[in-house]
């Protein structure tokens, strides 16, 4: 009988130990389902992480790719970069080689680039530019400067005027568009060029003329100058008061119509022949003709040649009335 409690006992520790064990089996049991579901979730990620890893591959792949197109992008911006470096050094140089006074201008008329020769004409210097072309004081003579440019871009057109520094020298003032490479005008150009030394050959040519025109009007007979072709170049108004004709009229016309052919005459043909070949002084000839008004009478032509050497010669005729002597011929 003392053994029966210590059996019951026993049977509660076994009972005991038998739900613990089965506790245990349970937590096992669900510790293995979450391993298994922890499997499969690592087997998953395994999976994402492999595709994730095969989709950095690619973009590697790419990524690589881009590089290789990057750096032959570079390439050719070095490329291009040296073509424009070299293209603006030639354009430098090429300005600062120039004698020509050139100005560059952008669409607002402020200052883009000039050339050394640009510096006496405009009075500029090298912080003007980007400064307003209507803030310098040049040295020529364009009061209405910045109109003259706004026409030329606005009309698309070619300014041109003749103008003075302030020493008297003349220079020609053109303004023309600036075009870029794609056709849009992008402001003005701006070229001066000295033409002093040709007003002053100009002015001196006129003064020459005159100078020659007084003298051959001045002159006692009548005088005409003709060319090797016989045109008349010149002619006082002696010879336009015994032709009945303005001077106006007579020059660049061939000496043998003049006149009517008043003076369209072997004789006459024949010695200016011969002057425009020799090299001498010729004798006078005497032509008699028929002249409107004076009837029949003669005239005395003294023929000489002028020139010839290294320009084209020039013939003088003194045409006199005959006093009397042999006749050259009809």
């Amino acid at each position: 009988m003392s053994e029966t409690p210590r059996l019951l006992e026993l049977q509660q520790e076994l009972a005991a130990s038998r739900e613990y064990l089965q506790s245990i089996i349970q937590d096992l049991e669900a510790t293995n389902e979450e391993l298994q579901s922890a499997n499969e979730e690592i087997l998953s990620a395994n999976e994402e992480l492999q595709s994730t890893n095969e989709e950095l591959d690619t973009a590697k792949e790419e990524l690589q790719s881009t590089n290789e197109e990057i750096n032959t992008v570079n390439e050719e911006l070095q490329s291009r970069n040296e073509e424009l470096s070299r293209a603006n050094s030639d354009l430098i140089n090429l300005l600062a080689g120039v004698q020509i006074a050139i100005v560059f201008v952008t669409n607002d008329l402020r200052i883009r680039r000039f050339t050394p020769m640009a510096e006496k004409a405009l009075n500029l210097i090298s912080s003007d530019v980007g400064r307003p072309i209507g803030n310098i004081r040049p040295n020529i003579e364009v009061p209405d400067l910045e109109a003259l440019i706004q026409e030329a871009i606005d009309n698309v057109s070619v300014k041109e005027r003749e103008v003075q520094d302030r020493d008297g020298n003349w220079t020609l003032l053109r303004i023309r568009p600036y075009k870029s490479i794609d056709n849009r005008i992008d402001g003005a150009v701006l070229v001066l060029l000295d033409i002093d030394a040709l007003r002053k050959h100009e002015l001196r040519s006129q003064q020459a003329e005159e100078l020659m025109s007084a003298v051959i009007d001045g002159f006692a007979s009548a005088l005409v100058v003709v060319d090797g072709e016989m045109r008349v170049l010149a002619a006082n108004r002696l010879f336009s008061q015994k032709l009945g004709m303005p001077v106006a009229e007579v020059q660049g016309r061939v000496l043998s119509d003049v006149g009517r052919g008043l003076w369209d005459t072997d004789a006459l043909r024949a010695r200016l022949t011969d002057v425009a070949q020799a090299s001498g002084p010729t004798h006078p000839v005497e032509i008699a003709v028929n002249s409107p008004g004076a009837g029949h009478h003669r005239l005395r032509f003294t023929i000489r040649k002028v020139g010839g050497v290294r320009r084209a010669p020039l013939i003088l005729l003194t045409i006199d009335e005959a006093s009397g002597g042999q006749s050259h011929g009809d």
